[in-house]
């Protein structure tokens, strides 16, 4: 038997009258038929709204207005089709044909996914960018154990130098190396420690005094709470964002964050010394939270429309597998809302 899915709105007014069509072909050309109202679904009004009623025929597809003779050749096609699949793949398709029309518990999975992506991403990101900040309250509180597992947990993700992270419960909320020259405490006098030992800066986690490290450093939090930010908004009102051009994406989020983090090189290399007439810098809180942020909103903003063009694509076939098995359980009752 032949599928049929027929895309039309709640308030068509030729709904009927092209199922009465298809109706009338059926002895000829037996089939079964979904309908599927579009403005029920965001997804389906995106990608359909604008062409209904529309009747998908196997591979076929024909925008109203069409008569009889155009569905029965459409039909007849659809049939010729089928038969020349099911005799070069034998058993094996028709198998195959059977399992698309069963709603499985992966679709379900899937299609809650679809519903409820956005949450999924936004729950994660806080999470991930949430709880850096429970390990220095964490140490305040003289828990070392679980603070130390936060901290080794995101050392993978972040290189965590005390001189480029924001500090809680402290004389100042963050430490600059002097060659930042943003005066207040530097990280040398905090932490006693040179400028140029990474390891020691790494595990370098703070006193009482200086108070105690966030656990990823002050970009990785603009770029991931930009991130949640941009994320919130885009589940809200955004969804209709168009991609930002990758273009824009590069001169926007990576360019100042590159030219950012590598002019810093210089100062952390044991350079020999022919070669100390580089330029020596070391960037400030401020400028590592504002080309971390424009990354992290850059980055959401080529991304997540993406996201949602390819949630959307699988939200649509399984929609339309839904209405097929539908139909096939119930032909009295061969739509989907």
């Amino acid at each position: 038997m032949i599928n049929v899915t027929l895309y039309t709105r709640s308030d068509a007014d030729n709904t009927e009258a092209i199922l009465a069509e298809l109706e009338a072909l059926s002895d000829r050309f037996p089939h079964q038929v979904a309908v599927m109202h579009v403005d029920t679904d965001e997804a389906l009004s995106a990608a359909y709204g604008g062409n209904t009623p529309l009747v998908e025929i196997g591979p076929y597809k024909l925008k109203y207005p069409f008569d009889g003779p155009r569905l029965q050749v459409a039909l007849g096609a659809a049939s010729d089709r089928k038969r020349q699949m099911e005799e070069i793949g034998g058993e094996d398709h028709v198998r195959r044909v059977e399992q698309g029309k069963t709603i499985t518990r992966s679709d379900r999975l899937t299609m809650w996914f679809s519903d409820h992506y956005m949450l999924v991403f936004n729950l994660v990101m806080a999470l991930f960018v949430g709880l850096p900040f429970l390990a220095p309250v964490l140490m305040k509180t003289g828990a070392e154990i679980p603070a130390t597992v936060i901290y080794k947990l995101y050392s993978p993700f972040c290189h965590q130098l005390g001189y480029r992270s924001w500090f809680l419960f402290g004389e100042q909320a963050a430490y600059p190396r002097a060659l930042a020259e943003q005066g207040g405490i530097t990280y040398e006098e905090a932490s006693g420690l040179a400028p140029d030992d990474l390891l020691g800066g790494r595990e370098f986690y703070g006193n009482d005094r200086v108070g105690y490290k966030v656990a990823i450093c002050e970009r990785d939090v603009a770029i991931y709470g930009s991130l949640l930010i941009f994320g919130l908004v885009f589940s809200t009102v955004g969804k209709k964002l168009k991609p930002l051009h990758w273009a824009l994406w590069v001169l926007i989020g990576m360019v100042p964050m590159g030219l950012d983090g590598v002019s810093q090189l210089p100062s952390l290399l044991p350079l020999p010394e022919a070669w100390k007439w580089l330029p020596m810098r070391e960037s400030t809180p401020l400028l590592r939270t504002i080309t971390g942020a424009l990354f992290g909103l850059a980055t959401g903003w080529f991304g997540y429309p993406y996201v949602k063009e390819s949630v959307d694509e699988t939200r649509i076939f399984l929609l339309k597998k839904t209405a097929i098995a539908q139909a096939q359980k119930d032909p009295a009752v061969p739509e989907v809302k």
